[in-house]
């Protein structure tokens, strides 16, 4: 048995059931996204079994791109669910057969309460045919199952047909990065996107010294903040120099080395700070890599420290350039 001439197959059938669906498209589709798109309020998917699972992903899908969408199960809403749609909605309704048994019960009372419907079906004669204002076909030659009983090539086109309305809706509104990123703020583009500084750095119990604090106690200071820096500041709290593992492994090799001096005779002067916590993390870590430090200061207008934010603070964020 050649298990990828096996593969390979299904792929071709399905990708040809695509293509043949493409260049059979016609205004119906058209009338569908101009359905959807003067929805005034929610566009409910609903489907059972197969057709369900589909559904539940093209909601999705036309949530996280501008159309307000949820699925519901034919069935909870026989028991009470159909409260959740109501005036202004419009219902896309699933069923390869158009005779889904759970599906064609809530076709009348979605007609009663004059809900504009999208039937997607591969035979427009069927009762959810009959009950459709707009009919979209996913007819296939043959599903990919050698038993032709599983739904393969019908669910793929389903599935595909979903994302073509839902791109082109994306396209008719103008939707762009910015507005996936809203809807997608735990994603690696919305933290792009939307989280700033202000959002990670830390303000408590910050590893800052005076000016005139010895060395030893700077270590002491340091080894508790648990960062690799102390932070030095002037008798107005105003940020003046900072001092890192690397300037202290560094002050042990001179010979005027004393731990009684003062940490600021080792520190670096004048380290690399910003004012604006407005700034985008993503901006911050091009910063910090760009300048290869560990630490970015954040102070007010006059130099004060308000915040630091440290690389690993980014990377466990999930921060990327």
């Amino acid at each position: 048995m050649d298990l990828i001439s096996i593969a390979r197959e299904t792929f071709e059938i399905e990708a040809e059931s695509l293509l043949k669906a493409s260049r059979e498209l016609d205004q119906s589709f058209v009338d569908a996204v101009e359905l959807i798109e003067s929805t005034s309020g929610k566009l409910i998917v609903t489907g059972v079994g197969k057709s369900g699972h589909v559904g539940v992903k093209m909601a999705a899908t036309f949530a996280s791109t501008g159309t307000a969408s949820f699925f519901l199960h034919p069935t909870e809403a026989l028991h009470g669910d159909l409260g959740m749609i109501g005036k202004g909605d419009s219902v896309i309704a699933i069923s390869y057969s158009g005779e889904s048994e759970e599906l064609i019960k809530i076709l009348p009372h979605i007609k009663r309460f004059e809900i504009p419907l999208i039937g997607i079906t591969a035979d427009p004669s069927s009762t959810l045919g009959r009950y459709a204002d707009v009919i979209l076909s996913i007819v296939v030659d043959k599903e990919a199952c050698p038993l032709g009983v599983a739904p393969t090539t019908s669910t793929t086109l389903t599935m595909a047909m979903g994302d073509a309305l839902s791109v082109v809706l994306m396209k008719k509104r103008g939707f762009r990065e910015e507005d996936f990123a809203s809807f997608h703020p735990g994603g690696s583009l919305g933290k792009r996107l939307f989280v700033k500084i202000k959002d990670l750095m830390r303000q408590d119990n910050l590893p800052i010294i005076k000016e005139a604090t010895p060395l030893q106690e700077a270590i002491v200071v340091m080894s508790e903040g648990k960062l690799g820096n102390v932070l030095i500041v002037d008798s107005s709290n105003r940020l003046i120099a900072i001092l890192s593992d690397g300037d202290l492994r560094r002050a042990l090799m001179r010979d005027d080395f004393d731990l009684s001096h003062k940490a600021l005779d080792y520190a670096t002067k004048e380290p690399k700070s910003y004012k604006n916590s407005e700034l985008l993390a993503s901006e911050a870590l091009e910063i910090i890599e760009e300048n290869r430090i560990q630490l970015l200061i954040i102070t007010d207008e006059i130099g004060r420290v308000d915040g630091i934010l440290h690389i690993h603070d980014l990377v466990t964020a999930g921060i990327k350039r």
